[in-house]
């Protein structure tokens, strides 16, 4: 099965490293037209320059995308710069660990908005581009925090378990308009989110020790699946979630 992107143009926020840099990069190798999205700039060059570098096509929006005004933004620079994108990625997001008592009521809705605000904003300004052209791709990222949970991961939990059901909300509204909407449920991988137990040598072998396949997950492996599910394959998967966590929850 060759997966063929040609002619898509995909956002994808928090594109500036870890999980939204491989799938931005996994899209344009595919074909698609990237935008990527975050805030830091320098680190968003280095992801467009690795992508052209292979002959893809990428360009660098800078936005904070809890925020009204820069979805709003974002959006008719998009517009301008490549048309209706068809493509959604919601990769953007926090994550605040400490116990629920020690969490400021600042803290913890800065953990929903980057999550569960952000992903109502960018829906909202990017979807009635691709209703009426019989193709959408939306894809939220949640996380095996929706499904399960560990001490000190309540505004997590909460802000991926709410994106879960917006997900499936959402899908509903879109599905006689070719959209689907899905989530993907990353569980560990090596990213910057987990070097505090990666970092940790007796953490980190206590934490591989639990899972089944022993290892952390890697990034291309979430590249290649959100490619799939991109594309014009995966048409009849809409309204649930994918987890992609090395067997974690299967225990």
């Amino acid at each position: 099965m060759v997966i063929d992107l040609s002619g898509r143009t995909a956002v994808i926020t928090g594109a500036s490293r870890g999980l939204g840099e491989a799938m931005s990069r996994a899209l344009a190798e595919a074909g698609a037209a990237i935008a990527l999205v975050a805030r830091d700039v320098e680190r968003l060059k280095a992801v467009k320059s690795a992508i052209e570098a292979k002959g893809g096509i990428a360009e660098l929006f800078t936005a904070d995308v809890t925020r009204e005004s820069d979805v709003t933004r974002l959006q008719e620079q998009v517009q301008e710069r490549f048309g209706a994108p068809q493509i959604l990625i919601n990769n953007a997001g926090t994550n605040i660990r400490k116990p629920l008592i020690e969490f400021t009521l600042e803290e913890f809705r800065s953990v929903l908005d980057s999550s569960l605000i952000s992903t109502f904003l960018l829906c909202r300004a990017f979807v009635p581009g691709m209703q009426g052209t019989g193709f959408g791709r939306i894809l939220n990222m949640t996380s095996v925090m929706s499904h399960v949970s560990l001490p000190g991961r309540t505004a997590y939990s909460s802000a991926k378990t709410a994106l879960l059901g917006f997900t499936r909300a959402l899908s509903h509204e879109l599905a006689l308009e070719g959209i689907t909407v899905n989530g993907i449920s990353p569980g560990p991988f090596g990213t910057d989110m987990n070097l505090p137990v990666m970092n940790n040598p007796e953490a980190n072998a206590q934490f591989l020790a639990s899972l089944p396949v022993g290892r952390w997950g890697k990034v291309e492996e979430i590249g290649a699946l959100a490619c799939y599910m991109c594309s014009e394959h995966a048409g009849f998967i809409t309204g649930t979630d994918i987890l992609i966590d090395g067997g974690w929850t299967a225990k």
